[in-house]
C-alpha cells in the first residue's frame, strides 16, 4: 500500500484531479483545505503501486470525496456501549452487520438530498471509518490492522422512517443506503499517524452550534480488529471498502423528544487527527 500521511482528494481551478498530502497535524476543515497549496501525488489512487509524492505543488479549489468511488460500506450497527444503553437493548454478542451501495458516498462538503418520502425522521451518525487497503479475506484480529490504507471520518445518514421494523423488517441498510447517505473525508489519515484508532474524540454538530454527540471510539463495543477479521471471514473485502464503525449515543431518534435534521440542516462530523466534514441536508420536492 501507498506511503503518505494525510491526503486530501481535490479538484484544482483548471477542473484537474489530484491527491495532495495536507502538512502538520492540524484539524482541517473546508475553510482550511480549500486555497491552500499541497503537495501532490503521482497515480490515480493510493491503491496504485506508482503512487508517490512529488516536487509540484496545486492549490485546492474543491475538496472532493477522499475516494473517487467505493465497492461496498460495510457498516456496523450498536456497536458503542453508551448508544446500546440509550437505545434500552443489550449489547450485541457479535458485531451488527448492514451494508450501504457505492453511490452513497458523498464528498466532505456536499449536500446531501433527501426524498421525499425520507424526510420525517431524518438522523445523523459520526463514525469513525477504516478503509481497506489491499484484498482481505480471512483475517485475524491479530493481522486485521495490515490491511487499513488509512482512517477518515463519516456521517452514515440515516433516514429513521424507512428504519422502523414494519417498513424494514429490521433491516438497517434499506433506511440508510440511499444516494449520498455516506459522506466521507476530509483526509485520509495512514494508520501511523492516527496511532490508537480506538483513542480517537469524535462528535456532531448541527448547524454550528448545536453538539449533539460527543464521545470517544475507547467506547466502540467490537474494535476495528474484531470487525474487519468479522467481515473478512469467508468473504474478501476489496480495496476501497470503507467500514464505519459505529456512532456513539446522542442521536436524534433517542432524545426526548427526538430532535430529527430539518431541511437546511447542516450536520459537522468532527474526529480528533482527522478533521471535520459538514455537509447540508437538502428536502427534495415531491
Amino acid at each position: 500500500m501507498a506511503a503518505f500521511s494525510r491526503i486530501v482528494r481535490f479538484r484544482n481551478s483548471a477542473g484537474q484531479i489530484f491527491y495532495g498530502e495536507v502538512p502538520g497535524d492540524d484539524l482541517v476543515d473546508q475553510k482550511s483545505l480549500v486555497g491552500s497549496k499541497v503537495a501532490v501525488y503521482k497515480g490515480e489512487s493510493p491503491f496504485d503501486n506508482d503512487f508517490s509524492l512529488t516536487d509540484n505543488k496545486e492549490e485546492i479549489s474543491e475538496v472532493l470525496a477522499p475516494l473517487a468511488q467505493v465497492p461496498i460500506f460495510e457498516c456496523v450497527g450498536v456497536n458503542y456501549l453508551k448508544h446500546v444503553q440509550e437505545t434500552g437493548s443489550e449489547a450485541p454478542k457479535y458485531p451488527v452487520i448492514f451494508k450501504k451501495a457505492p453511490d452513497a458516498l458523498a464528498g466532505p462538503f456536499e449536500d446531501v438530498p433527501v426524498h421525499p418520502d425520507c424526510q420525517g425522521e431524518m438522523d445523523y451518525e459520526a463514525e469513525l471509518c477504516a478503509i481497506i487497503g489491499k484484498d482481505c479475506k480471512n483475517a485475524t484480529k491479530e493481522n486485521a490492522l495490515d490491511y487499513v490504507l488509512g482512517y477518515t471520518a463519516g456521517n452514515d445518514v440515516s433516514s429513521r422512517f424507512w428504519q422502523r421494523k414494519e417498513r424494514s423488517g429490521g433491516q438497517h441498510g434499506s433506511a440508510k443506503g440511499f444516494d449520498k447517505f455516506a459522506p466521507i473525508g476530509p483526509v485520509i489519515v495512514s494508520p501511523s499517524a492516527i496511532g490508537d484508532p480506538h483513542n480517537l474524540s469524535l462528535k456532531t454538530i448541527v448547524n454550528g452550534i448545536d453538539v449533539r454527540q460527543e464521545a470517544r471510539t475507547d467506547d466502540l463495543i467490537f474494535k476495528l480488529p474484531e470487525i474487519i477479521a468479522h467481515l473478512s471471514r469467508g468473504t474478501t473485502l476489496r480495496p476501497g471498502t470503507v467500514i464505519m464503525s459505529g456512532t456513539p449515543s446522542g442521536v436524534a431518534a433517542y432524545m426526548k423528544p427526538p430532535r430529527f435534521l430539518k431541511d437546511g440542516d447542516v450536520v459537522d462530523v468532527e474526529i480528533e487527527k482527522i478533521g471535520r466534514l459538514s455537509n447540508k441536508m437538502v428536502f427534495e420536492k415531491a
